[in-house]
């Protein structure tokens, strides 16, 4: 089993970095595999709503999306991590996870992977961040995992984030419980317990 961590950071080993290493230890200890992909500091384009994903699976704009999409189809589970700017996840991981998401709906890429947010902040604006990025999973039919406190750290430096000793013991319960969370669908499975069945979507237009 396999857990795909997204830092959505500009700084590629900053603060977000930090707590989400904090995460992957504790997967790693449950013996879960995890790979920490870096959206990166190039240019990522807001979805331009073309539908184009929707036939080929990928994004016409070929660039870190479509080599993420790659990645999410052999993933199990998925942390999306984000600094906090001005009270919401960072502009490139916003982009990135609109296209990501809208590309995956679909076809179902990511319906019944378990998933979290985690964010990072030097003081505030984290629960909306944190809100933010749960609604992603939460219209993808994505069960979210918990912690014992709001997925977040604060510090304005990686050495301060290890100093909120809170903060990261709520990242390594995060790991525990995704760890929990991913054996017992696996056990699932093998008992024969089928996924839920869909109901073929309904839409409402509510002008007409």
């Amino acid at each position: 089993m396999k857990v795909l961590l997204v830092n959505g950071s500009p700084h590629e080993k900053g603060c977000t970095y930090t707590a989400l290493t904090e995460v992957a230890a504790a997967l790693e200890k449950q013996g879960i595999e995890t790979e920490i992909f870096h959206v990166g500091k190039k240019p990522i384009s807001g979805c331009h709503g073309c539908g184009a994903c929707q036939k080929t699976g990928q994004c016409f704009m070929n660039d870190g999306v479509n080599e993420f999409l790659e990645k999410a189809a052999s993933a199990d589970g998925f942390i999306f991590g984000s600094p906090v700017h001005f009270a919401s996840a960072s502009g490139m991981l916003t982009s990135f996870m609109d296209r990501v998401f809208y590309a995956g709906l679909r076809s179902g890429l990511f319906a019944f992977k378990p998933a979290a947010a985690i964010v990072s902040a030097r003081r505030g604006g984290t629960t909306a961040t944190f809100d933010q990025i749960n609604k992603y999973f939460t219209i993808s039919n994505m069960p979210v995992v918990s912690s014992q406190y709001w997925n977040m750290v604060h510090g304005n430096r990686p050495e301060e984030v290890r100093q909120d000793l809170e903060g990261m013991q709520t990242m390594r319960t995060l790991g525990n419980n995704m760890a929990w969370l991913l054996k017992s669908i696996e056990a699932g499975k093998a008992a024969g317990v089928a996924l839920p069945e869909k109901e073929p979507r309904a839409i409402t237009n509510f002008i007409r």
